[in-house]
C-alpha cells in the first residue's frame, strides 16, 4: 500500500472513497496510536458525509491497538484542539478543512494539542499504516463525551466579555461546523447575529467554505450591507480559521486581523513575543513593535508556528492564511477566539471596524498567487539572480526585501505550484512588481504555465 498521495507536510487529506476508505482509516487509526503511545486519544469529526463512515473506522484502528478512544462527535476542529489539551491526550480530527464535499482527512496531534509534522511523527504513521499493525490481544474502548460546553466556557474566558457593546454580526458558516460551534457562544454574548449556512451540510450547497477566495465572500457581504451589520465573519469548513468583513463589505487580510488581536494581546500582557507567518505583511512585526512587544518571524505553517511558540513562550501567534494561535488555547488555532478578540477590540474603539482597521491598512498587498510550476527549484534560482539586489532570506522558499516592497515565493508541498505574495508602499509598484515576478516564475516551466484558477486575491 502506497499512502504517499494522501500524506501532506501537516495531516492527511484525498479523496473519498478512493484514496481515503474505511480500511485505509482504520489502518491510519493503528498507525496513530502505536506512534503516539499513549492509553487513551480524542476524537472527533466534521459534518462531511464520509466522516460518518471515516471516524468510526479510525477509532477502529485505534481501539485494536488496545488504546481507548473518547469520541467526542461533532465538533471544530479547534474543539478537538481544545479537547486534547483538556485530557491532556493526543487527538485526530476527521476533516478536510475548506476542500470540497469529495474530499476528507484527518488532523492529528499529540497531547496536549502539541503538533505533529512530517518530522514529528506523521512519517512514522505513514510507514506503519502502509505495513499494517496486528491487533492487540486485548482491544480498547470507546466512550462518547461531550465537550461543547467546556470548550464555550473556555472560548468566553479568553476576553473580557462584560466589556462588549451592542453589535449586530454576519457570521457565514458555510455549512461548516461554526454553525454548531458559533451559536452557543455568541448566545452569551451582546451581539444580534445574523446566521448564514448554519445547517450542517458537507456537500456546501451555498458556496465552497473557503473564505480565503474572495468571491466566496459575497453572500456574506451582501447580508452586511442588507442588514447594516457591524462586522461579518466568514469561517472555513471545520471552523479553525475566520477571515473578517467591515461595515462596508471590505475585507481584511490575515495580516491586518494578526496586527488587530496583537494589539490586543499586548495591551494585556505588555513585553510579550508574538510569533508570525513570513508571509505576513509588514504591519505586524511593526504594530507588534510599536505596543512594545517582541515579533518572532517563523515558517508558515501550523507545526512551525507552534513550536516558536512553545520555545518562546509568545503569547499569540498568527498567519496570512488566517490562522490565530493562542497561548492560553494550548497555543492551538482557532477562528472562534480570535473572533471573540475581535469583538473586544470593536468594543473598546467604539468606533466602526473599517475605523478600527485604518491604522493597519498601510501596504498594498496581493493576497497568495498560485502558479504551477514544475521545476520550482529553477524559478527559485532565476527569482533570486533577477533580484539579487534586495535582501535575501531562503528561510522558506525565497524572501527578496526592498525598502519600498518585497516578497515570498515558497514551493507546495503537496503540488507543483510556487506561492506567491508580495506587498508594496503603493499600489501601482506591487501590481508592476507582481506582473514582473509571475513572468520571471512562468519562464522557467517547461511548457506555458498558468495561474491556478480561485487564487486568494488581495483581501487588505
Amino acid at each position: 500500500m502506497n499512502l504517499g498521495p494522501v500524506f501532506k507536510a501537516y495531516d492527511v487529506r484525498g479523496v473519498y472513497p478512493d484514496q481515503l476508505d474505511a480500511p485505509t482509516l482504520t489502518r491510519i487509526g493503528a498507525a496513530f496510536a502505536e506512534v503516539c503511545q499513549a492509553p487513551k486519544v480524542v476524537v472527533g469529526r466534521d459534518m462531511r458525509a464520509s466522516s460518518e463512515e471515516l471516524a468510526p473506522a479510525f477509532m477502529e484502528g485505534v481501539v485494536n491497538r488496545g488504546v481507548d478512544v473518547i469520541d467526542v462527535g461533532l465538533v471544530s476542529t479547534d474543539a478537538l484542539y481544545f479537547a486534547s489539551g483538556l485530557f491532556g491526550v493526543p487527538g485526530a480530527m476527521l476533516t478536510a478543512s475548506h476542500n470540497p464535499p469529495k474530499y476528507n482527512g484527518i488532523k492529528m496531534c499529540r497531547a496536549g494539542a502539541s503538533p505533529i509534522g512530517q518530522d514529528t511523527g506523521l512519517a512514522d504513521i505513514r510507514r506503519l499504516a502502509e505495513q499494517g499493525l496486528p491487533k492487540s490481544e486485548r482491544p480498547g474502548s470507546i466512550s462518547q463525551e461531550d465537550i461543547m460546553e467546556r470548550f464555550v466556557e473556555h472560548a468566553l474566558k479568553m476576553v473580557d466579555t462584560s466589556t462588549l457593546r451592542p453589535l449586530k454580526i454576519v457570521v457565514d458558516a458555510a455549512n461548516g461546523m461554526a454553525g454548531k460551534m458559533v451559536p452557543p457562544v455568541f448566545d452569551r454574548l451582546p451581539v444580534e447575529l445574523v446566521p448564514l449556512y448554519f445547517e450542517l451540510d458537507g456537500s456546501f450547497p451555498n458556496h465552497p467554505a473557503d473564505p480565503i477566495q474572495i468571491e466566496n465572500l459575497a453572500d456574506l457581504i451582501k447580508a452586511i450591507k442588507l442588514n447594516n451589520a457591524d462586522l461579518g465573519m466568514a469561517f472555513d469548513g471545520d471552523a479553525d480559521r475566520v477571515f473578517l468583513v467591515d461595515e462596508h463589505g471590505q475585507p481584511a487580510s490575515g495580516s491586518l486581523i494578526t496586527a488587530l488581536v496583537a494589539a490586543q494581546v499586548l495591551e494585556a500582557e505588555p513585553n510579550s513575543s508574538i510569533v508570525y507567518g513570513l508571509t505576513c505583511s509588514r504591519v505586524v512585526p511593526e504594530t507588534i513593535r510599536e505596543m512594545g512587544g517582541t515579533p518572532i518571524r517563523s515558517r508558515v505553517g501550523h507545526s512551525f508556528i507552534k513550536q516558536v511558540m512553545a520555545e518562546s513562550g509568545a503569547a499569540f501567534g498568527g498567519e496570512h492564511s488566517g490562522h490565530y494561535y493562542f497561548r492560553e488555547n494550548f497555543r492551538a488555532d482557532s477562528g472562534l477566539i480570535c473572533s471573540l478578540f475581535v469583538l473586544s477590540a470593536l468594543s473598546k474603539a467604539k468606533s466602526a471596524m473599517s475605523e478600527v482597521l485604518q491604522p493597519y491598512r498601510r501596504y498594498w498587498n496581493s493576497g497568495e498567487i498560485n502558479l504551477t510550476v514544475e521545476d520550482q527549484q529553477g524559478a527559485f534560482d532565476r527569482l533570486a539572480s533577477e533580484f539579487g539586489d534586495g535582501q535575501q532570506d531562503w528561510t522558506d522558499g525565497l524572501t527578496v526585501d526592498f525598502p519600498d516592497w518585497w516578497f515570498n515565493a515558497r514551493a507546495s508541498n503537496t503540488e507543483p505550484l510556487v506561492r506567491l505574495n508580495v506587498e508594496a508602499e503603493s499600489p501601482d509598484l506591487g501590481k508592476s512588481r507582481t506582473e514582473r515576478l509571475k513572468e520571471i516564475i512562468k519562464d522557467t516551466a517547461p511548457g506555458p504555465a498558468a495561474e491556478e484558477p480561485g487564487v486568494a486575491k488581495s483581501v487588505g
